[in-house]
């Protein structure tokens, strides 16, 4: 090979080698990486926008998104009756989390269900046990008292499973937290209104 020919053959070699170094992102420095933000979950999606009428709660028990990890799909409802909190999985390791009062002591139950039904301030039919029960304590319970401010499924009602337990809110806001009901899941109104609107009937509910 000619003197030229090589010549002409290094200048190609050198170009190329030139391109792909171009071409390759350069990697970090260790100053790069630290002027990045933190990582922190227990911001709220809308910093300094809560929810009208948590202040009705004690902070930890109003919505906030925090680290979760799973495996289940995005959109997944789990409830940790014993931390009484229900959470949204949002995916990446995240999910909102809802303070809730769950059974109080010989009515706490654990499941795995689905969202069969969804109702806008739901009507109330007391169980028969449920009747005859308040009635040895001198409470007269209604069969039917339809739905209101006054009821206590409050705002709306996530039905669960072909079961008589709901997710559901409360006109009883100080027993968020505690455990109180006869089973049922309750939220705050303002909370299960916002886990109405972005839970669809099918979604799983998952209740440890």
């Amino acid at each position: 090979m000619s003197s030229a020919k090589m010549q002409n053959s290094l200048h190609l070699i050198l170009a190329a080698a030139a391109a792909a170094l171009i071409a390759i992102p350069p990697s970090p420095s260790a100053a790069d990486t630290r002027n990045l933000p933190p990582v922190d979950f227990q911001e709220p999606d809308q910093p300094g926008k809560p929810i009208p009428g948590e202040e009705q709660l004690a902070r930890s028990l109003r919505r906030t998104v925090v680290f979760f990890r799973s495996t289940y799909p995005k959109g997944t409802v789990f409830i940790v009756t014993q931390d009484k909190y229900l959470y949204l999985y949002l995916g990446d390791n995240r999910a909102y989390r809802y303070g809730i009062a769950v059974g109080r002591e010989g009515f706490q139950w654990t499941a795995d269900l689905s969202v069969t039904k969804k109702v806008q301030w739901p009507s109330w039919r007391p169980p028969k046990e449920m009747i005859a029960r308040e009635a040895q304590k001198g409470h007269n319970l209604p069969e039917v008292m339809e739905g209101g401010p006054e009821n206590p499924l409050g705002a709306r009602a996530l039905y669960l499973g072909y079961t008589e337990y709901r997710i559901h809110g409360t006109n009883q806001p100080k027993s968020i937290g505690h455990a109180a009901s006869s089973g049922c899941i309750r939220m705050l109104n303002e909370h299960v209104i916002d886990l109405y609107d972005r839970v669809p009937v099918g979604t799983r509910v998952i209740v440890s």
